[in-house]
């Protein structure tokens, strides 16, 4: 946890660094109810569960739940609640760790997969027409380049990348972190 600063140490942010600041804010807030209207107008999904069916649709089998929590960078609880629903739904199914009972993994079911492959041509409209189509491919290494930087990876490839992939949960359930190599998903998070 970051160490609490005092008003006397505050760098306090320019105007220019305020203006960037408050862009990057209103651009996100955008680019979110653009995805949510049209998610709502176009599936039965909401953007949370897009999310989650996203990442598990792209998985070689079963997650972790403590990988899928990282992955989509949200607290565990929130991600226990979302899976309880969306198990209520019919879209995911929640399993036990056969040889640990402390591990639970998730998995689309036929219903989410149908639900997933029915929005994302137009989700993905959305990302094109909102975000990646108003940038030249100049333009988003750039971007990528920046993003890597602000996340702390420069170096380490465009953020949201990863070299192994989206894995399955492996055979062994305690202590399994094959499924920790995981891209970030190319969904905008809610986080």
């Amino acid at each position: 946890m970051a160490e609490k600063v005092t008003s006397n140490h505050v760098r306090w942010l320019t105007d220019e660094e305020k203006a960037l600041w408050r862009d990057y804010l209103a651009i996100q807030g955008r680019l979110h109810l653009e995805i949510q209207r049209d998610l709502k107008a176009t599936s039965s999904l909401t953007e949370p569960e897009f999310e989650v069916l996203a990442i598990l649709s792209e998985a070689d089998g079963p997650l972790r739940m403590t990988a899928l929590s990282d992955v989509l960078q949200w607290e565990r609880s929130r991600l226990s609640h979302q899976v309880t629903r969306m198990v209520k739904r019919g879209l995911v199914q929640r399993t036990s760790c056969p040889t640990d009972g402390r591990g639970a993994f998730v998995s689309v079911t036929e219903e989410g997969m149908r639900e997933i492959e029915k929005a994302a041509p137009d989700h993905v409209a959305t990302v094109r027409r909102e975000f990646l189509d108003r940038l030249s491919e100049q333009d988003k290494r750039e971007l990528a380049r920046l993003l890597a930087l602000v996340e702390g990876s420069a170096g380490a490839g465009p953020a949201g990348t990863g070299s192994a992939g989206i894995v399955s949960a492996g055979d062994g359930c305690a202590g399994d972190e094959a499924n920790r190599n995981y891209p970030a998903a190319g969904v905008p998070s809610g986080a």
